[in-house]
């Protein structure tokens, strides 16, 4: 409990000391890798201190230019465990209400992250050609296909925005296995407990192969191969089941 209080303290004051300073600099100088790296420095020093590491397996499947890393989701500690074992700068599709959060949602959106409104389809189109101009200039994405967490650790059914992204991008999709998250931080809990998440790249899928009306197949072949590269208890509980659902 002290060790949360102190992570919490010491969170807010970077984000209160270090981030307008530093969005400021960003803002000027177009600098986005400093904002990024610096900032996700300040969150991974924040799990040092709770006792929260990260560890990648399978980076050789990384490419060497952008792609769209598809993970499951299963915490909210999981976007900066996969960000730290990813070795370039990532954008990330969204929700939109985070971007309302004082001082992380102007971050958020300096650091080219992207809002999603599922509940409003012509902007949710908009937000996909907004990342995919991203991913054109050069700037890989990080995305959520089950588009929330998982309830128990195991992986859902996927939507199918982010495979529109990687279509239209005409980019490699790299499968992303994160194992361990939901021990640490489960869905609704605010406590953090020590551990390690594992997380684990699978060979890319050339998305460039895909039509527009081939999303669902895609779907399922990443939702297949990240499913195959978790552990048996967060696999899904019927692993013949679909694997997509319309977003």
């Amino acid at each position: 409990m002290i060790r949360a209080a102190v992570a919490a303290i010491f969170l807010s004051l970077f984000i209160l000391i270090a981030g307008p300073p530093l969005m400021l600099y960003a803002f000027l100088t177009r600098d986005k890798e400093t904002l990024y790296h610096f900032s996700l420095s300040g969150v991974l020093a924040t799990y040092k201190i709770l006792g929260v590491s990260s560890r990648a397996e399978g980076a050789e499947n990384i490419p060497a230019g952008p792609c769209i890393f598809a993970a499951n989701h299963t915490s909210n500690i999981d976007p900066p465990a996969i960000m730290n074992c990813i070795p370039r700068r990532v954008g990330i599709l969204i929700k939109k209400s985070i971007f309302r959060t004082p001082i992380v949602g102007t971050a958020f959106r300096l650091g080219q992250f992207v809002p999603v409104d599922r509940a409003r389809r012509e902007e949710a189109v908009s937000s996909l050609d907004e990342a995919a101009e991203y991913v054109k200039q050069g700037l890989s994405f990080l995305v959520y296909p089950e588009g929330t967490r998982s309830p128990d650790g195991r992986l859902g059914p996927f939507k199918r925005g982010g495979f529109a992204l990687a279509i239209r991008a005409g980019v490699p999709i790299v499968p992303v296995a994160c194992i361990g998250a939901h021990r640490i931080m489960p869905k609704k809990s605010l406590r953090i407990k020590p551990g390690e998440i594992v997380v684990r790249f699978c060979p890319p899928i050339d998305a460039s192969t895909y039509s527009a009306s081939q999303r669902a197949q895609l779907s399922d072949a990443v939702h297949n191969a990240i499913a195959a590269a978790l552990p048996p208890d967060q696999r899904p509980r019927d692993m013949s089941a679909p694997a997509a659902n319309d977003s």
